[in-house]
């Protein structure tokens, strides 16, 4: 686990989704991981993707940030965007793509 984990393939949060049943049934990590199609989402396209859908579906969070009245709103979009991915994305890719596409809006 550790090892997925340290390669980028999962996140924390998808090794405390997999271990108790890790725990109970035994077996490899990355097997069950592959089988549950859990591995962390770090292809930049899809990333980017994501963050487009969530900056269209929230124009006037996206205007408040620009206005620079709500600088936190960063954290709510990569909040929004870990949850629609179902907390697969990279969140270091999530925040730097988020962050490019923010200044660009």
């Amino acid at each position: 686990m550790v090892g997925l984990i340290e390669a980028g393939s999962i996140s924390g949060k998808i090794d405390k989704e997999i271990l108790p049943e890790l725990l109970e049934k035994g077996g490899s990590p990355a097997a069950l991981v592959e089988a549950r199609g859990l591995g962390m989402i770090s292809d930049p396209a899809a990333i980017t993707a994501i963050a487009d859908e969530l900056l269209a579906a929230h124009p006037a969070e996206v205007e408040a940030f620009r206005r620079g009245d709500k600088t936190k709103l960063q954290g709510f979009f990569v909040g929004q965007l870990m949850k629609r991915s179902g907390g697969r994305a990279d969140p270091q890719l999530a925040n730097r793509i988020l962050a490019e596409r923010l200044r660009r809006c």
